[in-house]
């Protein structure tokens, strides 16, 4: 006779003890970064009661939220939790990557809380994923989910594609916009931006490290300066046998178009090249490309791998920066 496991504690007891620590969780995140969460009141031309959210990036009262927010603003009010309002003005806006900064006097706000961007942290597949911001026009509301996808891309204004895009089902709506998303320690892991019409579990946030390149950039020159090669171009997986004999990646950057005049042309790159190094770094993305070109001088001559028709062929090539 086989006897009957003994139970000590109810069945569900490991359950209740689960919720309870997300729960703690969640409301250790909300005491620690809701305090910096502000509601952006913005009058535009075609919407004089418009709203998003915003968080403040540091101690001197600069926000971070998205372009799209404060774009073709004319006024905005920047609201604390407390109900406390600051005049706002943008200091520098990327609509390429959707994001802008505004600054504002914290001491109107009554405020010193601010949640600092770290581009060295790397969000991970199914961690916690916290949602604060002002949807619908209701303050302070905050939502969870998980971390569902990374390197996500999505469109920005002038169809240039944002990369590295975090995926995650903490909900949202319209006038999320621009708030933080949060890991359990209350670090920022991107900034909300956009939700997918009659969708569920759909949300899109620009990843951290993209926020902190775009953040230092637009606090330094007050817009975002890129080096621009003048080309468009698309990932292309490499077929073994190609990709073996040359001793490269799986994939690469297929050349699709070269504007004229521009240091592509000028190079002689050409369409249906494939770009397999940037200096000496390996290129299997677009997204790689676009990385090394963030960091590169201006002016500055690179030396690019090229495969033409199968074979390897090094061109220089000088990126000037993008107007």
């Amino acid at each position: 006779m086989i006897a009957a496991a003994r139970m000590d504690t109810p069945p569900d007891a490991d359950d209740a003890a689960l919720l309870d620590a997300y729960s703690r969780a969640v409301i250790g995140v909300v005491e620690r970064a809701g305090p910096a969460v502000v509601s952006l009141e913005v009058g535009t031309k075609r919407s004089p009661n418009g709203a998003g959210s915003g968080f403040v990036v540091t101690p001197d009262g600069y926000v971070m939220t998205n372009s799209h927010v404060v774009s073709s603003a004319r006024q905005i009010r920047v609201r604390a939790p407390s109900g406390e309002i600051g005049e706002g003005q943008v200091m520098g806006d990327d609509p390429s990557t959707d994001l802008a900064v505004v600054r504002v006097d914290t001491a109107a706000l009554g405020t010193t809380a601010y949640l600092p961007v770290d581009g060295a942290i790397a969000p991970r597949v199914g961690q916690l994923a916290v949602a604060i911001g002002n949807p619908l026009g209701f303050e302070s509301t905050v939502s969870t989910g998980v971390v569902s996808a990374l390197g996500r891309s999505l469109r920005g204004r002038g169809d240039r594609l944002i990369d590295g895009v975090v995926q995650h089902t903490a909900p949202l709506n319209p006038g999320n916009s621009g708030g933080p998303l949060l890991d359990a320690n209350g670090r920022v892991l991107g900034v909300n931006t956009a939700i997918i019409a009659r969708s569920q579990g759909l949300g899109f946030a620009i990843a951290v490290e993209t926020a902190a390149w775009v953040l230092g950039q637009l606090l330094q020159h007050g817009r975002v300066r890129r080096a621009w090669l003048g080309v468009g171009a698309s990932r292309r997986p490499l077929d073994r046998r190609l990709a073996y004999h040359h001793g490269l990646g799986a994939a690469a950057v297929e050349v699709q178009s070269v504007e004229s005049n521009s240091p592509a042309s000028r190079a002689g790159l050409r369409d249906g090249d494939l770009i397999v190094r940037f200096a000496d770094t390996p290129i299997e993305s677009v997204d790689d490309l676009h990385k090394r070109l963030r960091t590169w001088d201006a002016g500055t001559a690179a030396r690019v791998g090229v495969i033409r028709r199968g074979a390897r062929i090094d061109l220089d090539i000088t990126p000037v920066w993008a107007s």
